[in-house]
């Protein structure tokens, strides 16, 4: 086999998508697009039926599923849903490769691969970082952690997910970061929430107000770049400059945020937690350092 037709066997080869959320079901359309026959489970059967009338074909049992690719997709809501899925069928794990790219802790992510290895099978970790509309998109892209060989062997089919980023060897690192990023959209999400209904109280709509409040969420970025170089460089040398914005200016702010909000009859839970972070700073003697000193509180809690 020369090595044109070895790279068409690679991006052709079969895929099995085990979790048919909105997720599973825009992995396998990818994949289907892409050329690969894609074979699907779902503890409830009806959701494969969509993606069966486009071309993926239906595996009864999880073995079935197993034995029809060397490549396994896993999308579930954790780690504790593959086992409950796969003990049954782990006689067909040998020699196959668990994608899980699922939500779970690290730790769990690192059980769940020695679990994989004591079966015969390889495992990458992964996360996917855009919604379910998105994958297969040039704006696409997910982590993964694992053996590099495994990586790149499945490189090819796992590229029309998504631009993939293989972060090391350890499997717990593709979900470190999973939750890291997680860490910001989320916390974003209720600042919005909290925002729109601060401003609702002063009688304006959301349709009004969300617009503002999206442009001000994306310049975060440009904000932080325009004052560093090279973002995140000072903090790993444990440099904290206050020549831009103190501690005690940001908390100042916060202290504001929690008096607006209770005095408006708002839930108080976000913002204390965000004033928690620059009280301790302060009271720690960093008043006049910059606003990245919280980071000591948050690494060494109370």
């Amino acid at each position: 086999m020369n090595e044109q037709q070895q790279h068409s066997t690679r991006r052709n080869s079969a895929v099995t998508v085990i979790g048919l959320g909105p997720m599973g079901q825009a992995m396998t359309r990818t994949l289907l697009s892409a050329g690969h026959p894609v074979t699907v489970w779902n503890r409830t059967a009806s959701r494969a039926v969509g993606v069966v009338s486009e071309g993926a074909t239906p595996a009864a049992t999880p073995t079935e599923a197993l034995q029809a690719s060397d490549l396994v997709i896993l999308s579930l809501t954790d780690y504790q849903v593959m086992y409950d899925i796969l003990d049954g069928a782990t006689a067909s794990l040998a020699g196959r490769t668990l994608v899980n790219l699922s939500s779970d802790t690290p730790d769990r992510t690192r059980e769940a691969a020695a679990w994989a290895a004591g079966h015969g099978a390889a495992f990458l970790a992964g996360g996917v970082m855009v919604p379910a509309p998105m994958v297969g998109t040039e704006a696409a892209h997910v982590y993964y952690s694992g053996p590099d060989q495994v990586m790149e062997r499945h490189r090819a089919a796992l590229t029309h997910l998504g631009t993939p980023k293989h972060l090391g060897e350890d499997p717990g690192l593709a979900q470190m970061m999973y939750q890291a990023q997680l860490t910001v959209f989320l916390t974003t999400l209720s600042a919005l929430m909290h925002a729109t209904a601060m401003l609702g109280t002063a009688g304006m709509k959301a349709k009004d107000v969300l617009p503002e409040l999206l442009a001000s969420a994306d310049s975060i970025g440009d904000i932080l770049r325009a004052g560093e170089e090279n973002p995140g460089a000072a903090l790993d040398a444990g440099e904290h400059p206050g020549d831009l914005s103190t501690v005690t200016m940001m908390g100042a702010t916060s202290d504001h945020i929690v008096e607006t909000s209770a005095s408006i009859g708002l839930d108080l839970a976000l913002p204390l937690a965000v004033q928690a972070h620059y009280r301790r700073a302060i009271a720690d003697g960093h008043g006049s350092d910059n606003w990245t000193r919280i980071i000591d509180s948050i690494r060494r809690p109370r």
